[in-house]
């Protein structure tokens, strides 16, 4: 089997430059979108093992982009990390009815974003 494959969805490039080194580093294939539409066009073309999807998006939110991967045959066993800004219960709750298997409020530490990945994704990079 070879390495899991990440899609990263965030519009702003410090946060995106910071996440994708931090994931590549985890031994992930990784690549980066800047929008909801973009997002869901570079899944249909190469469906990752995880999406970490920022929640305030142009185009579609992260919330729109988790409820159209939920709802497509294709896309429903890709897992998703959902982060935002926006810290509340509420914001995590609707990420999580929504379908998202994991939920990060930004900022959060490197440890805790790197633990969420290898837990999605089954675990040791090593084994």
């Amino acid at each position: 089997m070879g390495e899991k494959s990440v899609l990263l969805v965030e519009d702003e490039d410090g946060i995106a430059l910071a996440l994708e080194f931090l994931i590549s580093r985890q031994g992930y294939d990784t690549r980066r979108v800047t929008d909801g539409d973009a997002a869901l066009r570079a899944m249909e073309e190469d469906p990752p093992d995880l999406v970490v999807l920022d929640v305030m998006l142009p185009e579609r939110s992260g919330y729109e982009v988790c409820q159209i991967m939920r709802q497509d045959e294709g896309l429903k066993h890709v897992k998703v990390l959902m982060m935002t800004a926006r810290g509340g219960e509420v914001e995590r709750r609707k990420g999580l009815a929504l379908g998202a298997d994991a939920f990060l409020t930004k900022p959060f530490a490197t440890a805790d974003l790197t633990a969420q990945i290898r837990a999605l994704l089954g675990g040791d990079m090593d084994a």
